[in-house]
C-alpha cells in the first residue's frame, strides 16, 4: 500500500483551513479524510476559535473514529464527531448562527473486504477500478444551485444547510444524513483519491483533462506535484480569470495504491 498526501495554504499569510490525515489502523486497511474549512466573509461569525480550529478538531475526530470503530457507519461517525466538535465550543460561541465553523468533509476507509465512503459537499473522491477506468464521486447540491442565486453573501447564507440548497458539517449532527455515503467491493478498486476544490481546479475550473488523467497526475508526481501544477495554472494570466473567487485557494490532496 502507498498513500501519499500534501497541502497547500492560498495565502501564506493565512492559516490554512483544510484538514488533511491518512491512518493505517492495527487491523489493517487504512482510512483517507479530508475537510475544507469554509472560509466565512469579515463579520460575525458566532465563534471566537476560527475555521482551522474547527477543521482540526471535526478531522481529528473523524480520523479517530473511522480507524478503530470498524463497527460505526461512516454516516454515524461524521454524526458524532460534528456532535463531540460542536460541544467543544458550545458553551462559548454561538453555534446557531449561519456562518458557525463548517467544512466540506470526504472520509474513505478500505479493509480486505470494501471501500466505503462518505463525500459532504464539493470536495471530490476518485475511484480507479482495476481495468483503469477512474469514477468520480461527488455531491453535485452546490453546483445545481444557479450562480445568480449565490451572487450575494445574504442569498448563499439562505441555501447554506437549508432544504433546495447545499449541506456541509457545522454544527448540526442531523447533516450526516445528507451526505453521499457508499460501499465498493475492495477486489474493484486499485487506488483511490481525494481532492479538496482547491486541488480539483485543475480539472473542474482549468479543464487540464478529466478525471484518469488527473489520478495519473497523482500517480506519477504526486499530490504536491498536483498542487503546483494547480499553482502555476492560477498565476498564468492567460488562464488566471477561470479562478473564480479567490486566485488562489487552499489546496490538498492525497492518493492512495491498495
Amino acid at each position: 500500500m502507498r498513500i501519499d498526501l500534501a497541502t497547500a495554504p492560498g495565502d501564506p499569510e493565512r492559516p490554512n483551513e483544510d484538514w488533511l490525515s491518512a491512518a493505517t489502523p492495527a487491523a489493517g486497511g487504512g482510512v483517507l479524510v479530508a475537510l475544507d474549512g469554509v472560509t466565512p466573509p469579515a463579520g460575525d461569525t458566532g465563534c471566537s476559535h476560527g475555521v482551522p480550529w474547527f477543521t482540526a478538531r471535526l478531522g481529528g475526530r473523524l480520523t479517530e473514529l473511522s480507524g478503530s470503530r470498524r463497527d460505526m457507519p461512516l454516516a454515524r461517525i461524521l454524526a458524532e464527531s460534528i456532535r463531540a466538535t460542536a460541544d467543544a465550543h458550545r458553551g462559548a460561541c454561538d453555534l446557531s448562527h449561519v456562518r458557525t465553523p463548517q467544512a466540506t468533509v470526504v472520509v474513505v476507509r478500505w479493509d480486505g473486504e470494501a471501500v466505503e465512503h462518505l463525500v459532504l459537499s464539493d470536495s471530490v473522491l476518485l475511484l480507479e477500478a482495476p481495468d483503469g477506468a477512474v469514477s468520480a464521486v461527488v455531491d453535485d447540491r452546490l453546483d445545481r444551485i444557479p450562480r445568480a442565486a449565490l451572487r450575494t453573501q445574504e442569498s448563499a447564507d439562505a441555501l447554506r444547510n437549508a432544504e433546495g440548497g447545499f449541506f456541509t458539517a457545522a454544527a448540526d449532527p442531523a447533516v450526516a444524513a445528507r451526505a453521499v455515503t457508499g460501499r465498493t467491493p475492495r477486489e474493484a478498486v486499485r487506488s483511490l483519491a481525494v481532492l479538496t476544490d482547491g486541488a480539483s481546479r485543475w480539472k473542474d475550473t482549468f479543464g487540464e483533462g478529466d478525471w484518469a488523467q488527473c489520478l495519473a497526475v497523482l500517480r506519477k508526481e504526486g499530490a504536491q506535484g498536483l498542487i503546483g501544477r494547480v499553482r502555476a495554472l492560477e498565476s498564468d494570466p492567460g488562464r488566471r480569470d477561470r479562478a473564480r473567487g479567490k486566485r488562489h485557494d487552499d489546496a490538498s490532496a492525497a492518493y492512495a495504491e491498495l
